[in-house]
């Protein structure tokens, strides 16, 4: 799968993207959102995460900026199985990126993916402490629960509170004002034609 946005061109890491990913993600201020990378975040962290096995089903891309000159890796996002078989959001943005509205418009991509492929309901969190990730999923029609877990962050080494968000449902997309999805792929033989 891919997406194309505005400005953004969302695909699947590749083993070369190691060196850049690490590049862009390797920040204390980046790690401590998320909860599954490690920090110290070194080549070899890249590595594994680009050679995991995801499901490849589920929409799991590296955004690069396709604006002003070569493309840069500035984040990720995708949807991913949780340890209770729901399917959640997740995604980050390196810090030189944040406040220029990628992670909305990249999740929002992600978001259209899903539901064009009739994906279910799916969650989200972002840890108590990082409200501007709740911004964004507010933008793209999730709403609170109204609960917070403990959720263990491997780049802060503890638990941390995490207030949770689930989708609306309504099918209709992100509220407006958000970038639309230009084209989205479902196969690479879809970019060749």
């Amino acid at each position: 799968m891919f997406a194309r946005t505005e400005r953004l061109l969302l695909r699947p890491g590749w083993t070369e993207d190691a060196p850049a990913l690490k590049s862009a993600i390797a920040d204390p201020a980046v790690i401590r959102n998320l909860a599954q990378a490690p920090w110290p975040y070194e080549i070899e962290d890249a590595r594994a995460f680009l050679t995991s096995g995801w499901n490849p089903a589920r929409p799991n891309f590296l955004a690069f900026s396709r604006t002003r000159g070569a493309p840069r890796l500035i984040g990720g996002c995708g949807i991913r199985d949780d340890a209770d078989g729901d399917l959640e959001l997740g995604y980050w943005i390196a810090r030189p990126y944040w406040g220029l509205g990628f992670a909305t418009e990249a999740a929002s991509a992600v978001m259209q993916l899903a539901r064009a492929t009739g994906m279910p309901r799916i969650k989200a969190g972002h840890f108590v402490d990082n409200p501007a990730s709740g911004r964004v999923l507010c933008k793209l029609g999730f709403r609170p629960t109204g609960r917070v877990e403990k959720r263990f962050s491997r780049g802060r080494g503890t638990d941390v509170e995490t207030m949770l968000f689930e989708d609306s449902g309504s099918g209709a997309g992100p509220k407006p004002g958000n970038e639309p999805v230009q084209e989205l792929y479902t196969d690479q033989a879809a970019i060749a034609a």
